[in-house]
């Protein structure tokens, strides 16, 4: 190959399928055994669901390594930099190690069609299996029974929520998003779910294959003391925590769920000192991230379903701003944008919409606007870009207000790009 630096490789890699999402196990079976690929990992930790992915292993990964273990943590997708997806210890991989790993991946692949997933998966299990790893933490990209993560067989797998989103691969309901998504349980090992009312195809086929079924409000559970600390118990057990630094209203149970499936995993126990570290430490960009603007609290926010927008509109809610909050939409063509705006039907804010530029996903704002007739956005300010309705909403706002930017990580991560440029 007359490939030499990393984005060269991300522009091949993204024309080796001409899908940019083929479900299904067969190719990356086929090229990681041409790899020769092991286990990643001394202990494996695989993490899938709707929203909560990237948090939970945020957790597991800094409680993890706050015992003193050697961690890689594999997530998707990544805001500014292809880095992002791809650490150990904490530190994103740099771009000769992420070289080497894409040079392996296609010298074994011969004519093998891979997505810009499944070569990037196959890469970072490469990376991981020779970096001498006690843990790694894999972040299932869609679904989970034929997402290329699911290639490894884990100790514990996680699912920490089920809502309805990417419908056209996974089906139009929890209960078939479920049955897809507990394709990662393996018999009899740990599958930890960290939702109270899991669905029922989930729980079906746990029981079927004899996974050992650890669930919220069950089996372990999360609850407040004060303002500052909550609790973590199952029976016999307890953990006296901080609060999280992620303070959505999901996070505690995305942080009990992390802490369960460490607790499941075989091997040495980790300390109670270290779980307190580590909830208190784990920090993720993109989820209810302050950008400081002068006197503006600029909040930014990946959330792209209406599970996720409830969410941040019951955090809304609870955080209220000291003037009002303005707040910039982008989507992508194929997301349910109607029930997410009408999760905030009952909060006053002021609309920006904007177009993104995403391939086949595209979506202009007026394109975006017309499917929002009848909610609280159909009169939202239109805007090209993200840039654009961005500096919009900072422009009308006042000293003490708040600018939310949500909906993609496209919006976020061009949010980001704008705010760091100073534009």
């Amino acid at each position: 190959m007359a490939l030499i630096d990393l984005p060269q490789w991300l522009a091949y890699i993204e024309r080796q399928h001409p899908k940019s999402i083929d479900m299904g196990l067969e190719r990356v079976r086929d090229v990681a055994a041409q790899m020769a690929l092991g286990r990643p990992a001394a202990r494996v930790v695989t993490v899938g669901g709707t929203n909560g992915k990237g948090s939970t292993v945020a957790f597991i990964e800094a409680i993890a390594r706050a015992a003193g273990w050697k961690v890689g943590a594999y997530t998707s997708p990544h805001l500014l930099r292809y880095n992002e997806r791809v650490r150990l210890d904490g530190v994103e991989a740099d771009d000769t190690s992420l070289v080497a790993a894409f040079e392996a991946v296609e010298a074994a692949r011969a004519d093998t069609p891979l997505t810009y997933f499944e070569f990037g998966t196959l890469a970072a299990l490469w990376f991981f299996e020779r970096a001498g790893l006690d843990l790694a933490v894999l972040e299932v990209g869609l679904g989970g029974r034929l997402d290329a993560v699911n290639l490894v067989d884990p100790d514990v797998a996680v699912i920490t929520t089920v809502d309805i989103d990417h419908t056209d691969w996974l089906g139009a309901d929890r209960e078939a998003i479920g049955a897809e998504k507990a394709g990662i349980a393996r018999a009899w090992k740990p599958l930890v779910l960290g939702e109270v009312d899991s669905p029922s195809s989930v729980l079906r086929h746990a029981y079927a294959i004899g996974a050992n079924a650890l669930r919220l409000g069950s089996d372990f559970f999360h609850e407040p003391v004060d303002s500052g600390h909550w609790r973590w118990r199952e029976v016999g057990a307890e953990l006296l925590l901080p609060m999280p630094v992620l303070s959505a209203p999901a996070q505690r149970a995305n942080a009990a769920s992390a802490i369960a499936a460490l607790r499941a995993l075989p091997g040495d126990a980790i300390p109670d000192e270290a779980f307190a570290q580590g909830v208190a430490q784990a920090t993720l960009p993109g989820r209810l991230q302050r950008v400081p603007h002068g006197e503006v609290d600029v909040v930014l926010d990946v959330g792209h379903n209406p599970q996720a927008a409830r969410e941040l509109a019951a955090w809304l809610q609870a955080h209220s701003a000291a003037g009002e909050t303005h707040v910039v939409f982008a989507a992508l063509a194929d997301k349910d944008v109607t029930s997410v705006v009408d999760a905030f039907a009952g909060t006053p804010l002021h609309w920006h919409l904007a177009g993104l530029d995403a391939g086949p996903r595209s979506q202009s704002a007026d394109q975006l606007a017309a499917r929002l007739e009848g909610t609280v956005a159909a009169r939202a300010l239109r805007h090209p870009r993200v840039e654009d309705a961005l500096a919009a909403a900072l422009a009308g706002a006042r000293a003490g207000d708040r600018v939310l930017v949500f909906g993609s990580f496209h919006t976020v991560a061009e949010a980001l790009q704008a705010l760091h440029s100073g534009r």
